[in-house]
């Protein structure tokens, strides 16, 4: 299967940098797979949280570093790889009961604005897709660092995008309320221009 670019949205694109003054237009970065994730936990009967990741997704960011209000991402992720490195409760996570992969096979989250809330944070704000549900979410943005690699000298940045989702609003009910409805999700990216 394909995955496209869409989930995390402006979850990754900027550098915060205070100036006011637009300068240069937003440039398409790539994410690097190798030194990116999305993962989440969720309470399980009040005695422990489980986490858990997602094995595939992709992503396209258009990064401004003069103005993170410029950026903008779109990731898309491939349900069936989700992993709670337990093989039964991953497969029953798969199935109708949870993420339907065999009939929603991705999760996808476009950014629709970035608001600049301090030197290197934002609010990321973006349209989710689950289960054939589309709703606003709303994503605490932090710009790890924007620099050249410090190996190949090119150029690099990196964001933490957080936030709670809540699965019954997108039609994910198995459970409630024992596992729970909110479902915290953190996103890690490094990207590099194309």
């Amino acid at each position: 299967m394909n995955v496209k670019a869409l989930f995390g949205a402006g979850l990754l694109a900027a550098s915060l940098s205070t100036t006011g003054i637009a300068q240069a237009a937003p440039e398409p970065y790539a994410l690097d797979m190798a030194h990116s994730a999305v993962v989440f936990n969720v309470n399980h009967l009040g005695f422990s949280n489980m986490f858990g990741r997602f094995d595939k997704f992709e992503g396209d960011l258009s990064f401004d570093a003069d103005n993170i209000e410029n950026s903008s991402v779109n990731i898309s992720i491939d349900t069936e790889s989700v992993n709670t490195f337990h093989g039964k409760r991953n497969e029953h996570l798969a199935s109708p009961d949870f993420f339907n992969a065999a009939e929603f096979p991705e999760m996808t989250f476009e950014s629709t604005k970035i608001t600049k809330t301090g030197d290197n944070t934002a609010k990321l704000e973006g349209d989710l897709t689950l289960l054939g549900v589309t709703k606003p979410v709303t994503l605490d943005l932090v710009v790890n660092k924007v620099g050249p690699h410090p190996f190949n000298k090119q150029p690099l940045a990196g964001f933490t995008a957080t936030g709670t989702v809540k699965r019954s609003e997108f039609g994910m009910n198995y459970g409630l309320p024992a596992i729970s409805d909110e479902i915290n999700l953190q996103i890690d990216v490094e990207a590099t221009p194309k």
